[in-house]
């Protein structure tokens, strides 16, 4: 009698703990759906913090703005070895993955359209940053996880640009989006221009002339460049541009500030960045880099990738990266898209016959705007210096063109780094102990996940190129 009484015990308990057993388990207060408002921010806000975090302690490496005085296998050009930095792949998929989910729930609700063209413009840059870095990668396949594909194959560069889904297809896209957009419902949680759509447009198509440069010297651009300058509904000027500031302080503060100092501070001038800077006498050096402590006037950079166990470096003899990346983030802004880059890319367009335009105009406004991007006043003189006054028909143009770029790209040294691949400008040096045959890399090598978990697409993709940093992405015949 006392077994049976237990047995029906049990057995109450089992069906009782069954029965509703998901809604018991449900806590009714917690959100299971994020809105889209706060996803778009999510999206911005996070790519724009992590990514210029990486563009300080490895893509200026690359780029040859700082040097790493120690825990440097990165400058020193061992890429498989990232270690403050260097492996952005995690960082563009989590925030291509959350855009994809912003994305859908555009396509898949009224109340959330207004969405739809800012997911797909935010798509093709964040996928555009992620190919130029790495070449071939998972696209087409990617980012469906929920539906099973867990193992997606590489797309070719080339598609990913080209595409009917890819890149500029994406923009367009988002224009037609925005442009047919009839409802009420404004865009809420917009970091950039606080949901003013016309804007956005103007954001699309400087990405769109933009990745058309990129692709110019393999793929025919004119025909549509020339059309974008002619309806010059692009951003014109720094009211346009897609930033975010910083904080001076926590939580949004940029995240150097919130190292400790040993950290901080191994981070120094590039020999590169201090030798350019001098010979045009840029003030902006005063604003990335500090004096050296030795006299508390000299600015003095180092040659990159040093060899931290063979030598004795002293960082105060060189010069530290600038308080504006420490004390004085407030002042520093997370850059997307400017007006000032707007006018390099158009300068250069118009050297190489795509737009009829005065290439030393817009190569002039392009400095004075990114002069006042930065707050450093243009010296009266800068523009007409010998080292810095724009010829035409002279064979600089295209190397003053992008040298100008790179100084105005201090902290989106990614972005200098591929630009660098593409051109040849600024002339980075060989490094001090490289670990790379003195080349300098093309492109970053796949994580080592990538082989481990994707192991049959990660070796087709690698078959050729056998992941090696040497290799040319497709765009880059340089």
């Amino acid at each position: 009698m006392y077994k049976n009484i237990i047995y029906l015990f049990i057995l109450s308990a089992l069906v009782s703990c069954t029965k509703d057993f998901e809604k018991i388990n449900t806590n009714p207060t917690s959100p299971t759906e994020v809105e889209p408002s706060l996803l778009l921010r999510q999206v911005i806000y996070d790519y724009g913090d992590e990514m210029s975090y990486e563009g300080f302690v490895a893509g200026n490496l690359l780029g040859q703005y700082f040097t790493a005085v120690d825990f440097n296998l990165f400058d020193r050009h061992s890429l498989t070895e990232p270690q403050f930095g260097g492996n952005p792949w995690l960082v563009i998929y989590t925030n291509l993955r959350d855009n994809e989910i912003l994305l859908q729930k555009s396509l898949s609700s009224d109340a959330a359209r207004v969405y739809e063209g800012p997911a797909r413009i935010l798509k093709a840059y964040m996928t555009a940053a992620l190919t130029d870095i790495y070449g071939d990668v998972p696209y087409g396949e990617a980012l469906l996880g929920q539906s099973g594909v867990v193992t997606p194959a590489y797309d070719l560069q080339e598609d990913i640009y080209t595409g009917e889904d890819g890149i500029l297809a994406q923009l367009d896209l988002g224009i037609n989006a925005i442009e047919n957009y009839t409802g009420v419902i404004g865009l809420e949680g917009d970091l950039f221009y606080q949901g003013d759509l016309s804007k956005w447009i103007k954001l699309a198509n400087s990405l769109k002339l933009k990745y058309l440069i990129r692709i110019s010297d393999v793929f025919n651009v004119a025909p549509q460049i020339s059309d974008l300058y002619t309806e010059g509904n692009f951003i014109i000027d720094s009211s346009d541009d897609a930033v975010f500031q910083f904080s001076s302080g926590q939580p949004n503060n940029f995240r150097m500030a919130n190292l400790r100092d040993g950290d901080f501070n191994l981070f120094v001038m590039s020999e590169t960045a201090q030798e350019l800077l001098q010979d045009l006498e840029d003030p902006r050096e005063q604003l990335f880099y500090r004096p050296r402590s030795t006299d508390g006037i000299t600015f003095l950079g180092l040659l990159n990738g040093p060899d931290a166990s063979q030598t004795s470096i002293s960082i105060a003899d060189y010069s530290l990266t600038g308080k504006i990346f420490r004390e004085d983030t407030g002042q520093l802004k997370c850059n997307f898209m400017t007006s000032w880059e707007t006018k390099f890319l158009l300068a250069e367009a118009a050297t190489k016959g795509f737009i009829f335009a005065n290439p030393k105009a817009l190569y002039e406004q392009g400095i004075k705007e990114s002069f006042e991007y930065w707050n450093v006043e243009l010296p009266m003189d800068y523009l007409s210096s010998e080292a810095v006054i724009f010829e035409i028909g002279d064979d600089q143009e295209l190397e003053k063109i992008i040298t100008q770029k790179w100084i105005a790209n201090t902290i989106n040294g990614y972005e200098s780094w591929i630009e660098y691949r593409r051109t040849g400008f600024p002339r980075l040096k060989t490094i001090a102990a490289s670990l790379n045959n003195d080349l300098i890399p093309v492109r970053l090598p796949y994580p080592t996940d990538e082989a481990a978990l994707n192991t049959a697409n990660f070796n087709i993709a690698t078959a050729e190129n056998q992941n090696s940093i040497n290799s040319k992405v497709w765009w880059d015949i340089n």
